[in-house]
């Protein structure tokens, strides 16, 4: 016995005109769902709500209250970051942003300089009380008087040694503490050209020293051998040396110094063809030895690499055709594996930061990269483990985070914040990275410290 289909003819198949058309919808369904879903997809690419492509947050710190330029600074040991300002230095679980513990400074006291490294999980701090408004001499207990060394593993104070200040005044002073090898390293006074002029003009004279301590015990080593007639100015320290950068008469120079007894190694001039007398200089790093120096108009703006006998390597210049590297914004290079990176701003602005990166023992270009384009700006960059981690911002599009391979400079990640890091801040401190997390670093009044993002 036959059986009818629907349409009465037997076996009840449809005819081909039937599936052509059904498979004609589900083509022209397919195609409009795609093109919706591109539509989408560009809409939600930069918004931080696309899987795959976007960042959101997983933790912040409460907002800041009333802050000072000076005592400024951030370190990540372990599980734990950390940050300064001008009355206390506080530590978060960086996983949670869970408050550790906080160490405040006695008394009125103002925290004026840092170390920029902690060596181990020790950093210093130097701190003390501002003299007379208008004050310039030296006072009793006034100026940045005191250092300390913080255990960045729960904040205890390990030791603390009085210093001879320039001045009564506590302000921002780059460079004034360093840590490395072991070793807690100080500058007395200050070889500024201003320091030296003011003290001829009164006829006093600081106490012009460079003076090392045990890290964890506070233990005097030694007492530097300053070049005759010099004065330091700037001090870093790392397991093979000691720096310190010194004012002689009318030069700035580059000493090391043994880190065993303190015993002068070698003294080089900052100018390897013209004499660099008053500059703006401060140490990048204390290994590989390289400072950034920015004298301005007609004289040496770049960044200088010196070898561990004192030649020098390489001088990268602030300005080439790669563009210009801001020589005030830190938080646009770094030095890692070698090799000095860092975020070029363009001459002729159609894209507003170039990434480049130069071999340190030879000054030339090791590669260079296009960066964020449009109208993306580079707010921070931080190099770690044979990775670039830049995080963009732009007042159009938003913020986001690019990742490149540190060698190649190869592009491997390209994300959009669905909370921006940087919008409604002038700027960003630092960018730092723990596990899986992107952590964005502010200083200021009215800021959030740290926010700390995740992959999504």
């Amino acid at each position: 016995m036959s059986t009818q289909g629907n349409d009465g003819r037997p076996g009840g198949r449809a005819p081909a005109s039937r599936w052509r058309k059904l498979i004609g919808v589900l083509i022209v369904g397919g195609v409009g769902l795609a093109v919706v879903g591109g539509i989408a997809s560009v809409f939600l690419a930069g918004s931080g709500y696309l899987p795959f492509f976007s960042m959101r947050v997983v933790w912040e710190t409460p907002v800041d209250r009333k802050a000072a330029e000076h005592g400024n600074g951030n370190w990540l040991v372990g599980d734990t970051v950390v940050r300064s300002r001008f009355d206390a230095v506080t530590a978060f679980d960086a996983g949670s942003g869970k408050k550790r513990w906080e160490y405040v400074v006695p008394r009125r006291a103002d925290i004026c300089a840092v170390s920029t490294v902690a060596d181990g999980s020790v950093v210093l701090i130097a701190y003390g009380e501002a003299g007379a408004a208008g004050s310039t001499e030296v006072e009793k207990g006034k100026g940045c008087a005191t250092v300390a060394a913080i255990a960045l593993t729960d904040g205890r104070e390990l030791w603390h040694t009085p210093r001879a200040p320039a001045t009564g005044d506590v302000t921002a002073e780059p460079d004034l503490v360093a840590t490395g090898g072991g070793l807690a390293v100080l500058r007395d006074s200050d070889g500024s050209r201003q320091v030296r002029e003011m003290e001829k003009a009164s006829g006093r004279s600081g106490v012009h020293a460079v003076r090392a301590f045990d890290l964890r015990t506070g233990t005097p080593r030694w007492k530097a051998a300053v070049p005759k007639g010099c004065v330091p100015h700037r001090v870093a320290a790392a397991a093979k040396h000691v720096l310190a950068v010194v004012g002689c008469d009318d030069e700035l120079k580059l000493t090391a110094f043994d880190p065993a007894d303190g015993k002068e190694r070698w003294t080089v001039p900052l100018g390897a063809r013209r004499a660099v007398t008053s500059a703006d200089v401060t140490f990048l790093s204390a290994e590989p030895a390289v400072l950034r120096v920015a004298e301005g108009e007609r004289g040496v703006n770049a960044f200088l690499a010196f070898g561990h006998d004192g030649r020098p390597q390489a001088q990268i210049e602030a300005t080439g055709d790669y563009g210009k590297i801001p020589l005030d914004k830190p938080n646009k290079v770094a030095v890692a594996d070698g090799k000095l990176f860092a975020a070029a701003e363009h001459e002729d602005n159609v894209n507003l930061d170039r990434l480049v990166a130069f071999d340190l023992a030879s000054g030339d270009e090791a590669w260079r990269g296009e960066g964020p384009g449009g109208s993306y700006d580079v707010a921070a960059l931080h190099v770690e483990d044979g990775r670039m981690t830049v995080l963009t911002s732009s007042p159009k599009y938003g913020d986001g985070l690019m990742v490149f391979d540190a060698a190649t400079g190869d592009e491997e990640d390209d994300r959009a914040f669905r909370e921006d890091p940087v919008s409604g801040y002038d700027e960003l401190a630092d960018v730092l990275t723990y596990k899986d997390l992107v952590i964005a670093v502010r200083w200021g009044e009215g800021v959030r410290p740290f926010s700390a993002y995740e992959r999504w």
